[in-house]
């Protein structure tokens, strides 16, 4: 019981992670048709933000994850400006954008490095002490993990379904020229993704370097499950995501507890590619109904 409580708890703490970096780029495939190469990069900005707001600045813990979440939603937006909008007219965006995010991801990583050198930090923005669960010990960072996660994900689909930016996200996801004919500033729609993808790529970097280390490429591996999950919950779909995530996890941990470490990585693989054989669109995703 012991054991399966563990497995439970770090499953869900890292499904949370995994979630709020999947759920940005989904929320940005979804609007944009944009594959964001530049994801990654912007995780590790928001774990590098923080690191600097807590000590250089000499902020205090949640002032600097605010700050990290400040500077993820503004690079979000300057991505929009500096790069996206230029480009959103052109037959080839979904392809053009995806070299043009990679650059764009090189050039963060390259910023990093010059600011902070390459040598890993700890992240300072760590609670100490935990409780126990029978006798598996809970660190209060995990459970800030989990429970600040939700609050963020439950916070930004009561913005989608609720407001009137999400009523226009939505409508522009579904049909661009529709939602501009209907009034709909898209390029403000498309400003207002990129700075939500931002947030919380930068949310998931403070979160994931807290349990892990500091480092200007850890963005490549949280990057590439975020993908792997989009993928299999079927491209933009926002909620598929979420529960892939946790479902993915949980199966990652499962397999790293019964085989080993390395075993999780080709496990996950191996189950997408199941999953996609079984269902190409996405797991979550409705079956396109075919004329005979």
């Amino acid at each position: 019981m012991d054991t399966f409580t563990q497995i439970v708890l770090s499953g869900l703490t890292l499904g949370a992670m995994y979630a709020l970096s999947a759920i940005g780029l989904s929320l940005v495939w979804g609007s944009l048709n944009m594959l964001n190469m530049a994801h990654g990069a912007l995780l590790t900005l928001g774990g590098y933000a923080s690191f600097a707001a807590i000590t250089q600045m000499g902020l205090p813990l949640f002032a600097g994850l605010l700050g990290a979440m400040a500077v993820g939603l503004l690079v979000g937006l300057a991505i929009y400006a500096a790069v996206v909008r230029f480009m959103l007219t052109d037959p080839a965006f979904e392809t053009n954008i995806i070299v043009a995010s990679f650059g764009l991801a090189i050039i963060l990583e390259n910023v990093i490095l010059k600011l902070f050198g390459a040598y890993p930090f700890t992240q300072p923005f760590a609670l100490k002490s935990g409780l126990y669960i029978g006798a598996v010990h809970m660190p209060y960072q995990n459970l800030f993990i989990i429970v600040g996660s939700a609050a963020l994900m439950m916070a930004t689909a009561w913005v989608i379904t609720n407001t009137r930016m999400g009523r226009a996200i939505r409508a522009t996801a579904q049909n661009r020229e529709g939602a501009e004919l209907m009034g709909v500033s898209v390029n403000l729609v498309f400003a207002q993704v990129l700075a939500i993808g931002g947030m919380l790529a930068a949310v998931s970097g403070v979160m994931l370097s807290s349990i892990t280390t500091l480092a200007p490429t850890m963005g490549y591996d949280p990057m590439l499950k975020a993908f792997i999950i989009v993928v299999i919950a079927g491209l933009g779909n926002t909620m598929g995501a979420l529960y892939a995530a946790f479902i993915l996890a949980l199966f990652e941990v499962s397999v790293q507890y019964m085989l080993g470490v390395r075993f999780g990585f080709p496990a996950l693989l191996l189950l997408v590619i199941i999953a996609l054989i079984w269902r190409p669109d996405g797991v979550f995703m409705k079956p396109k109904a075919q004329r005979q």
